[in-house]
């Protein structure tokens, strides 16, 4: 059988288990390699969010991508380059340059997993039948957030294993479990070799250099065209100001010792709490708030759900005054955190599917507007490092500002123009349905 008429269930979900594992190790893994290697907050804020900037720029080169070779060949050799990056992650970590040299290999990484999220929602999108797009939409997004759940929850917790049980350093754990990263990425390389479609070509294929700027111009001239797009791209914007700062210090907050205001969880603990059952329970609230819009529709839904985002950003400071000593009690805080992020990022995922994407270049709008999505983490996880030293390091004061910019959010959905009526408005299907 010939990898153009392979079922969907043979590659959609590897490819977006290899979607979602890269993507989380930039963002959030990262930042426990370098807590665990003794790198300073400030400066664990401040390099590793300028890593979201390849998903906030990748509208600048997706349509270029559309001139040369096929969606397939894009894919898979941004899955080996990022197996190689990886692997040279792993072999710096004993140096001692390691941050300067690991952090370079993270930001290859970092492009090659932003053009890869680009290249294979294309794949998807021009080979699967809208009727099966429909279908598949939630796996999408359960394979992603299991790529998740395997970097920021099994990854992580298995160093903690190979640190408190078998006696390593730190740096032998990260060499190891990043090898294992590198080595899945190198894995799935080869095996959408065999099975993934090329997907349908662009009618900018053979257009050179040339075609593709053009068409750049043009997907951003219209982007801007497009009705009220401003006040749309602030709720946009601030959907997920308040949930930046947390998931940039969140993680560090539960690695910090007690002495140092932090709860001191160790790597298993955290690697449970905040990577599967986090994630679980991220995923059922975006199953619930999919259903949740089904029934009450987007315009009816969006405000309760900026609601539902914003108002368990409470747990955090309730963690931060009470310190509670029991893991269980911790788990249980930050999963009703995460229920409420997975069950609001639904109604921020659809708002740009329907209100932004439509129109004839609804593939390039939908990824600049996950670009503005992207920037909100960049942009809150650098300056979440100077409100680390604004507070004089205290997590009570730092997750009470969170709070504040929690309420913004919550009037820009009130406010959010509905341009698209939702019974004319693109489905959902069209657009990947999992990455947060």
């Amino acid at each position: 059988m010939s990898s153009t008429s392979r079922h969907p269930l043979v590659w959609v979900p590897s490819l977006y288990l290899a979607m979602g594992l890269p993507n989380v190790m930039v963002g959030v893994v990262a930042a426990i390699i370098y807590k665990n290697l003794g790198v300073s907050n400030e400066d664990i804020a401040l390099y590793t969010s300028q890593m979201y900037l390849p998903w906030v720029l990748k509208p600048l080169w997706a349509p270029l991508l559309e001139a040369y070779r096929s969606k397939r060949f894009w894919v898979i050799s941004m899955e080996f380059t990022m197996a190689a990056a990886l692997g040279l992650v792993a072999l710096c970590l004993p140096l001692a340059d390691f941050f300067k040299l690991s952090l370079a290999f993270f930001w290859i990484v970092g492009f090659a997993s932003a053009t890869q999220d680009t290249c294979a929602d294309g794949v998807f999108m021009t080979t699967v039948s809208k009727t099966d797009q429909a279908r598949y939409s939630g796996l999408q997004g359960m394979c992603w957030n299991m790529g998740a759940v395997i970097a920021s929850g099994l990854l992580v917790s298995l160093t903690g294993y190979l640190h408190n049980h078998q006696g390593m350093s730190w740096v032998q754990c990260w060499v190891v479990v990043v090898s294992l990263a590198a080595a899945a990425m190198a894995l799935f390389g080869v095996y959408h070799l065999r099975v993934l479609p090329p997907g349908s070509p662009s009618h900018l294929h053979g257009a050179g250099l040339g075609g593709g700027l053009k068409a750049t111009a043009e997907a951003w001239i219209t982007f801007f065209q497009k009705p009220q797009i401003w006040m749309m791209l602030a709720v946009i914007f601030f959907y997920r100001f308040g949930e930046g700062f947390i998931e940039k210090f969140g993680p560090l907050f539960l690695l910090d010792a007690r002495e140092a205001g932090g709860l001191g969880l160790d790597n298993e603990s955290l690697g449970h709490i905040n990577g599967t059952v986090g994630t679980l329970t991220f995923i059922a609230g975006a199953f619930l708030g999919g259903f949740f819009v089904a029934k009450r529709t987007l315009p009816r839904s969006f405000f309760i759900l900026a609601l539902v985002l914003n108002i368990p950003h409470l747990t955090y400071f309730y963690l931060a005054q009470t310190m509670p000593v029991d893991t269980t009690t911790i788990a249980v805080v930050v999963a009703l955190e995460k229920f409420g992020f997975g069950m609001g990022s639904v109604g921020h995922m659809l708002y740009m599917m329907q209100q932004i994407a439509p129109g004839p270049f609804r593939m390039a709008h939908y990824a600049m507007a996950t670009g503005v999505m992207a920037l909100t983490k960049w942009g809150t996880g650098s300056v979440s490092g100077l409100l680390w030293n604004a507070v004089d390091h205290h997590y009570l004061g730092f997750f009470g500002w969170v709070l504040v910019f929690s309420i913004p959010p919550v009037i820009l959905a009130w406010l959010a123009p509905f341009p698209h009526d939702h019974e004319q408005a693109p489905e959902g299907n069209e657009a990947p349905a999992g990455a947060h």
